[in-house]
């Protein structure tokens, strides 16, 4: 029974917190609704406008905020008005002759010019100008007293006037329930400031048991400032905010250095928590109470900072946090911009992604569509085949029902023989198999003639499926290539930022050793052969300090070589600077190429690239096109042209050369082909990955050694399908590779071997140089053919060594 008991006890006390939450949830909603919705918001505020009076008779703001509204809010604009009028009489008569007289000329100017105007804020200044005039004028008749002081009271207000409209336009976007999503602007930051003192000075006058209204909101609004935005926005605002309030009177002079003093005190302790920022006030306004005690109630001082500290307390930190991140930087708007940010990056991922899946379904249902077919495809062929055969044969036939309806089987398997000797061009074969066709069929000459007719159409159709079937084979390699590409991408989009506490610590030591200033830090990764560091620092006088002490010591720490790989500014002697520290790749290349074209023409049918892949990818290859000239020339350059692009995408090599292969054959019936000798050379390890296809061998130079490298895939471009056979060769410090086109071994006239002779003259090389390397085998090919070009020849030399850093010369030791 007592569980029962609990049991009913929970359950009814849940709808009850539920119902809690939901009459708060209403209550939250109703008066959003009230205050932003139907404008109730700008009904106060313009209450309090129409109170406030600067200078013992200046109220410039209540004209000024009523134009706002016109150009903002025009539907809101007469209820204003009459909120101004409500403000205003509750001051003085004078105070509302004026804001009456004045608002009610400014509407009148407004429906008579200016409602039909695209433009409405120019003219509307105007006509706030002419109204202020106009309504304060006519006060200073009505009192028939008019001197120049009043002339030119009577100016500053028509002038301040038109000048706040421009002050409360930038304020209008933030009264209303659809503000702006971006972080508010300085400029709109400092016009709330100027609304949010404007209307404190109508807080002038009302008192609650003996405490100023406005003194507890203005020392409200700077602990608010300074808990969100610090020492320097809140000392700021404390200044604007005192000077205003002292402009109401000057016995409100003291509220500059008290108000200005806490922002400033409360903005150093608000690292504390609230508590902190109200100490700070309590402190400021200690010491100006003390100091002016002979002026003012130092009790009344310390209640109205207390009741403003209260609301500060009790004011929620959700509400305070969701004001902070609207501020120029402060924390929690970097904290949103960053949420917003890694919003975006998420969303761009998992778009990516998603379109990396896409590209894989539609490779997969294109591979699984020809896998399906394949089965079909043979039989479908020979059946559509033979239903041309026989309809001009067995159709008119007096046999057909035997041959076709009892003996299916026999007729079939017959006719489908003598269709694959005719293929096939054997003569014995299709004999045997006429023969069999003499056995039941009475129109065998007859049949064997249409077969060879209609033979050149079947092959034709054959050759057409089959060249749709590499088509979409090529589709669905590439749709697969794009589809690794976009899911790599999409990986490298989702890398953050890495903490690395420890190692952030040990580098900022070890800039304090050598006395520089560090303004940031960025630890992106620090793994092997991968490390990515960013670094700002101010230099007075900068010496290279980046690559001669910063590099060295960055890779006694990470045990590797560590250099710059960019610099920003480059170009400055003093400053900020930003350096962007990598691991080094731990070999280089160093390349030399020779070429000639035949006869000494300028177009050769020989084209080559050398291609950085990424940060430790490289690629070299030449390319031969088919015969000589600019149409060989056109060949190879567009090989290599096609080949760039693909590497550079991401897509791997064997579907590059498949995708080229494929793209050659399938464009045009002309015989366009071109070899083509690629070498991926990945220079963390290192290995290189040859890829020949139709191309001539390759030499490795090693230690007096001379080891070849070669494949036996056709050139591109020849057949519709080939499969790709990579060699991969591991590589070693000062490695030289040489690859050569084949006019260079065809060419030469020389009793030996070819590859035997080349290869005695790499052995017995005197230099290293790539370059000279590359002249000297030239020039040997082209004595051998007494000083003739016969063929386009080209030679690619590349020299495999370790990296050595400028700095390697040394090393700089410190202690942590």
């Amino acid at each position: 029974m007592d569980m029962l008991s609990k049991v009913g006890t929970v359950a009814t006390e849940q709808p009850k917190f539920q119902k809690a939450y939901q009459i708060s949830q209403s209550i939250k909603s109703f008066v959003y609704q009230k205050l932003f919705d139907q404008g109730w918001l700008l009904y106060i505020i313009g209450f309090f406008l129409g109170r406030a009076i600067i200078l013992s008779s200046l109220s410039p703001f209540a004209l000024a905020f009523l134009a706002a509204t016109i150009i903002t809010r025009k539907q809101s604009a007469f209820a204003v008005f009459l909120f101004l009028s409500l403000g205003a009489v509750s001051i003085n008569l004078n105070q509302a002759i004026y804001i009456v007289s004045a608002g009610i000329i400014l509407m009148f100017f407004y429906k008579l010019f200016l409602t039909k105007m695209a433009k409405l804020t120019g003219p509307m200044i105007a006509a706030t100008l002419i109204s202020s005039v106009i309504g304060r004028g006519l006060y200073y008749l009505q009192q028939g007293n008019m001197v120049m002081y009043d002339s030119a009271i009577l100016a500053v207000e028509a002038v301040l006037s038109a000048f706040l409209i421009m002050i409360f336009l930038h304020s209008f976007p933030y009264l209303s329930n659809k503000r702006p999503t971006v972080k508010v602007k300085v400029e709109e930051l400092i016009c709330l400031v100027i609304l949010t003192t404007a209307v404190l000075t109508g807080f002038v006058g009302i008192t609650v048991s003996g405490i100023g209204l406005e003194q507890v909101g203005s020392k409200y609004f700077i602990l608010l400032s300074a808990f969100i935005a610090g020492a320097t926005v809140g000392s700021a605002i404390g200044v604007i905010v005192g000077l205003m309030l002292s402009l109401v009177s000057t016995f409100h002079l003291y509220q500059v250095s008290l108000l200005a003093l806490a922002g400033l005190l409360g903005g150093l302790l608000k690292v504390t928590n609230k508590y902190g920022v109200v100490l700070g006030m309590f402190v400021a306004t200690v010491l100006i109470g003390l100091y002016q005690v002979d002026l003012l109630s130092f009790e009344q001082l310390l209640i109205e900072s207390a009741v403003a500290a209260m609301v500060f307390i009790l004011t929620p930190k959700k509400v305070i946090k969701q004001i902070a991140t609207f501020i120029p930087g402060t924390e929690e708007e970097k904290e949103a911009q960053e949420q917003y940010v890694k919003k975006v990056r998420n969303a761009t991922a998992e778009r990516v992604e998603r379109f990396s899946e896409m590209f894989q379904a539609l490779s997969h249902s294109f591979a699984f569509y020809d896998l399906e077919q394949k089965n079909l495809e043979s039989t479908s062929e020979v059946d559509e085949y033979l239903s041309r055969v026989t309809e001009k044969t067995c159709q008119t036939c007096l046999k057909k029902h035997n041959c076709w309806v009892n003996n299916f089987d026999r007729t079939y398997s017959v006719l489908q023989n003598t269709i694959q000797s005719i293929e096939d061009h054997d003569t014995s074969e299709l004999n045997f198999n006429v023969g069999k066709l003499k056995n039941f069929c009475i129109k065998q000459d007859q049949m064997v003639d249409q077969m060879r007719y209609e033979l050149s159409f079947y092959q034709a159709n054959k050759r057409l499926k089959q060249q749709v079937k590499e088509s979409r084979k090529f589709v669905s390699e590439q749709l697969n290539g794009v589809s690794e590409v976009m899911n790599n991408f999409a990986k490298e989009i989702m890398k953050e930022r890495q903490e690395h506490d420890w190692h952030e610590e040990e580098i900022k030591q070890m800039i304090q050793q050598l006395n520089l200033s560090l303004d940031r830090l960025e630890l992106y990764s620090i793994d092997q052969g991968n490390v990515d560091i960013e670094m700002t620092l101010h230099f007075t006088d900068y010496r290279g300090e980046g690559e001669k002490l910063i590099a060295p010591m960055l890779s006694e720490l990470f045990d590797e070589s560590i250099i710059i790989e960019s610099e920003d500014p480059a170009d400055q002697t003093s400053g900020y600077r930003t350096f962007n520290f990598s691991s080094i790749k731990r070999y280089q290349l160093t390349t030399g190429v020779a070429h000639a074209a035949k006869n000494g023409n300028f177009l050769s049918g020989d084209s080559y690239i050398m291609l950085e892949l990424g940060k430790s990818r490289y690629a070299v290859a030449i390319s031969d096109g088919m015969g000589n000239g600019e149409r060989a020339y056109l060949e190879s350059s567009e090989t290599l042209k096609l080949l760039k692009q693909i590497l550079q995408s991401g897509i791997n090599e064997r579907v590059a050369i498949q995708s080229i292969n494929s793209i050659l054959s399938l464009r045009t019936s002309d015989e366009i082909y071109a070899t083509l000798d690629l070498a991926i050379i990945d220079l963390q390890e290192p290995r290189a990955n040859f890829l020949k296809i139709g191309a001539s061998i390759s030499y490795i130079i090693r230690a007096g050694g001379v080891y070849p490298v070669e494949g036996s895939n056709v050139p591109i471009g020849i057949l519709d399908e080939f499969d790709v056979d990579p060699v991969n060769e591991s590589l070693k410090d000062g490695d030289i590779l040489v690859m050569v086109s084949d006019g260079v071994l065809e060419t030469t006239r020389i009793e030996e071997n070819r590859e035997v002779w080349l290869k005695r003259k790499l052995r017995e090389m005197q230099t290293d140089d790539p370059q000279e390397i590359a002249d000297l085998i030239l020039e040997e090919v082209v004595r051998s053919n007494h000083g003739k070009v016969i063929d386009d020849m080209t030679v690619l030399v590349t020299r495999v060594e370790k990296s050595k850093p400028k700095w390697a010369s040394f090393a700089y030791s410190y202690s942590v």
